[in-house]
């Protein structure tokens, strides 16, 4: 048995979470690349730490590493959710800072974008077996309802803003501007795309979701 098989390259008897790490993230970008069906256990295994051996030892085959891959790309959003600590803020600042937080994070992670958009290729089958992404995303539209919640208490809010529209509307500008970024720039130019281009929207995103949630006679007060 070589060093690479019984060490995982990197000792993977010491630090067995590092392995599992190493492994999703060489994983994600390749799934992000190449999809479920283009890619291959070898590829990940040759640009991680460890051994083709051990990919089947933690994760059993390729499909249940794509599924771990979708866990952690949506792990690792939902803990930047929970950093904000919202609830010290406002709930115009709460619901601004969560929504810039999402046009930011989706910029800084298109590999995320695309492991999403390959997701639903395959309509949402792999996604569909993890509880734990269920859970995980039961808490974004939870941080809007607490949002909601206090901005309605307050005043602030119209009585029938819907937490789940919020999230749609965030979601969905924030996604498009990465998911579609290639085939928008070759139409219509990379203006929107550059630092000033990208300001504005983010601005104008906030300002939309805002204002949906705002009563009318509170627009002022922002």
């Amino acid at each position: 048995m070589d060093n690479k098989t019984a060490n995982g390259r990197g000792g993977w008897k010491q630090d067995p979470a590092g392995v599992r790490k190493n492994i999703l993230a060489v994983a994600m970008a390749e799934f992000a690349a190449n999809g479920l069906a283009g890619a291959r256990i070898d590829e990940i295994a040759a640009k991680t730490d460890t051994s083709k051996r051990m990919i089947y030892y933690y994760f059993g085959d390729k499909e249940r590493l794509y599924g771990k891959v979708l866990e952690e790309a949506y792990r690792e959003v939902r803990a930047g959710e929970e950093d904000l600590e919202l609830d010290h803020l406002s709930p115009v600042a709460a619901l601004t800072r969560l929504a810039e937080f999402t046009f930011d994070h989706h910029s800084r992670h298109p590999d995320f974008i695309r492991m999403v958009m390959i997701e639903n290729i395959h309509n949402g089958q792999y996604l569909a077996r993890s509880e734990q992404i269920r859970l995980l995303n039961a808490g974004a539209v939870q941080n809007l309802e607490a949002i909601c919640r206090r901005g309605r208490e307050l005043g602030l809010f119209r009585d029938d803003v819907a937490p789940l529209e919020l999230h749609w509307h965030i979601s969905a500008m924030s996604f498009f501007n990465v998911s579609n970024r290639a085939t928008f720039s070759r139409i219509f130019g990379d203006t929107l795309f550059k630092a000033s281009g990208q300001r504005f929207l983010k601005e104008h995103m906030v300002e939309m979701v805002v204002g949906l949630a705002l009563k009318p006679d509170n627009h002022g007060r922002r």
